[in-house]
């Protein structure tokens, strides 16, 4: 089965709750991507729990990617970073990272910044927020008709989040999103715990199942 969830943290991780509920998750095999997106914590304190994640990400072939910090991406030997707009530039983080590491970058609803992001050699474009979300407000909502535009593009991987969960997840891929990013429908679901709440994503629709895996990353 094809894997289609990027995965984001939590805000804050704490305990050992968190450690045994994200091995649960990747036992899945749905998802390709975990994003480590811890705030306003120290920067001793994200590559201790970096480290930690990466020998669970390395054993379940899941590709770990550090929020903002290309530094703290190469440190730990994450897979990549993922830069925001107001993060360093495309171009001074591959320099960091190198040539065989994956960069996404935010390109909220703009078509002008996913283009920018692309000839900038950006791995992955993520657009947002299509839905309200539980984990982060934002002034920019994104629509079904920018992932059609944006479907012809099929060197780069297009990443969709906002607000996505088990009701609306299905029509995100099947207009054009290679992946669907989740988080507060797994860690802050008021109702089920985060295996659950993961598995309530069934599976691909059936014209993304029967597609190729080319944008694995």
């Amino acid at each position: 089965m094809k894997k289609y969830i990027y995965l984001i943290s939590p805000r804050k991780i704490k305990g050992n709750v968190f450690y045994n509920n994200l091995k649960n998750l990747f036992k899945t095999k749905k998802v390709q991507y975990f994003q480590l997106r811890l705030k306003n914590t120290k920067k001793n304190t994200i590559i201790k729990v970096a480290k930690r994640i990466k020998k669970i990400t390395r054993s379940y072939k899941v590709k770990l990617i550090i929020n903002d910090n290309p530094y703290i991406a190469k440190l730990v030997n994450a897979e990549g970073c993922h830069l925001g707009q107001n993060d360093m530039s495309l171009l001074k983080a591959r320099k960091i990272l190198g040539k065989n590491k994956i960069i996404g970058s935010t390109c909220h609803n703009s078509k002008k910044l996913a283009k920018k992001a692309i000839n900038q050699g950006a791995d992955y474009i993520a657009f947002g927020s299509f839905f309200k979300s539980k984990t982060k407000k934002t002034a920019h909502k994104a629509s079904l008709s920018l992932l059609k535009n944006m479907k012809k593009n099929k060197k780069t991987t297009k990443v969709a989040i906002g607000g996505i969960d088990n009701y609306n997840y299905e029509k995100i891929l099947l207009n054009g999103a290679d992946f669907i990013a989740v988080s507060g429908n797994v860690w802050k679901n008021k109702n089920l715990s985060p295996l659950k709440a993961l598995n309530q994503f069934r599976g691909l629709p059936h014209r993304q199942e029967c597609g190729s895996d080319q944008h694995q990353g």
